[in-house]
């Protein structure tokens, strides 16, 4: 006899900034990420020194970060990533800034911000995450033995 994990499922209301819906395993760190130097745009590899993601790629993922830092290379960046197939899925995030709202834009994904709970408490890197950009939702499973 085989033991189902159980599903446990979250949701979470929030403002679409990027309609759209996509759907992956999340990848969560709570430090900004620098796209100008920060990451590696033809892979989605997070290349910024001291950064607690160092090595990982964003590929296809949903991405649940704070926002972004840096100049306004960010956005460049990131429509790079798109070019080259190496973007994330989705993002979630709780800051918005000028360079967040234009990476999420030129990149053309689901993206969404001022969730009714902290994104950052919830979601943890391996859960699958649902975004929908158009609804302001995030639908989180969680699996536990």
């Amino acid at each position: 006899m085989s033991v189902q994990p159980s599903v446990n499922k979250i949701i979470l209301h929030g403002r679409g900034v990027t309609g759209g819906i996509a759907e992956g395993e999340a990848l969560v760190t709570r430090q900004t990420i620098s796209g100008w130097g920060g990451i590696n745009p033809m892979t989605g590899t997070v290349i910024e020194s001291r950064h607690e993601l160092r090595g990982q790629s964003f590929k296809d993922k949903i991405l649940v970060f704070p926002g972004a830092k840096g100049s306004s290379g960010w956005s460049a960046m990131f429509h790079l990533t798109r070019l080259t197939k190496s973007a994330p899925a989705a993002m979630v995030f709780n800051t918005m800034t000028a360079k967040i709202a234009l990476g999420a834009v030129v990149m053309r994904i689901p993206s969404v911000i001022d969730l009714d709970q902290d994104p950052l408490g919830i979601i943890e890197t391996g859960d699958w995450v649902r975004v929908d950009g158009d609804a302001g939702t995030v639908e989180i499973t969680k699996r536990s033995a």
